[in-house]
């Protein structure tokens, strides 16, 4: 990234490297260590919960995320009438909102992951799907927070690889949905009517792309979070694992969310450009 014309203040320089530092930082090394010490329970786990059967919480998790992502407090704690208003507003404001937003969304996290950890594989079922719409909640009030509300089908897309890019489970996983995340951005910051009417007509083949997508983002949670909840199983130590796991899921979507809106806002207030 280089900066554009509009000049950058000293915060926005600091976060500008924050996000240039987050872009190129691998992800963690935690699934890989489950997956070489717990096979076998992972392996258990994964036979339990298909990847079909996540394809199917995902898409009913994000219709449901988008329906309680209410903005009304954010509006309040920013002073503005509309949560448009804060794409132009402050960047450091955004990142305030979007702090208390995760905050949030970590502790209510953890109090339903040591819930559901407790009565171990039966907790499984609500788990899941309780975690999965948290955290599209999380990205769509975090996104509300620097003033983007899903307006369109590719608002939708950008919120997807969001949760792509904050489960990739390798360093390629991730460079596929950053890039995903900037195609995305640039199409909706490029709309027209032109753009519209020819997106109409080639509408079936979003529809079947958007469909492939899911299915690839279904597998990546489903590999994911078995990993990452397989000790979760075990009555003696599922509550601590159940609320220590959900805790750290949610702090990685929102930072995620955090990095990938930040970027989104500083590209349309033309502070940065990217190479």
């Amino acid at each position: 990234m280089i900066a554009q014309e509009a000049a950058l203040s000293h915060y926005e320089e600091e976060q500008i490297q924050r996000i240039n530092e987050w872009q190129t930082e691998a992800p963690s090394v935690f699934s890989k260590t489950l997956e070489a010490t717990l096979s076998p329970m992972t392996w258990l786990l994964e036979k339990i919960i298909p990847g079909s059967a996540i394809q199917g919480i995902l898409q009913c998790s994000n219709v449901a995320a988008e329906w309680v992502s209410d903005t009304e407090d954010i509006q309040q704690s920013a002073q503005v009438m509309d949560i448009e208003e804060l794409r132009q507003k402050d960047l450091g404001l955004s990142d305030k909102l979007a702090n208390d937003v995760h905050n949030w969304a970590i502790g209510l996290a953890s109090l339903e992951g040591g819930a559901s950890g407790a009565v171990g594989w039966f907790g499984m079922a609500v788990d899941i799907p309780t975690i999965i719409t948290l955290a599209l909640r999380t990205i769509h009030k975090i996104g509300a927070c620097y003033g983007y509300e899903r307006e369109s089908k590719e608002d939708g897309e950008f919120i997807l690889a969001i949760l792509s890019a904050s489960g990739a489970n390798n360093m390629e996983q991730k460079i596929t949905a950053l890039t995903s995340l900037r195609s995305i951005e640039k199409m909706i910051a490029s709309q027209t009517w032109a753009a519209l009417s020819q997106k109409a007509v080639e509408n079936k083949i979003s529809q079947e792309a958007a469909a492939v997508s899911i299915k690839a983002l279904a597998s990546q949670l489903g590999v994911n979070l078995t990993r990452r909840k397989v000790l979760q199983v075990i009555p003696a130590v599922g509550a601590a694992v159940g609320a220590s796991v959900n805790a750290w899921y949610i702090k990685e979507v929102g930072w995620t969310a955090r990095r990938a809106f930040q970027e989104r806002w500083l590209v349309d207030n033309n502070k940065i450009i990217r190479n």
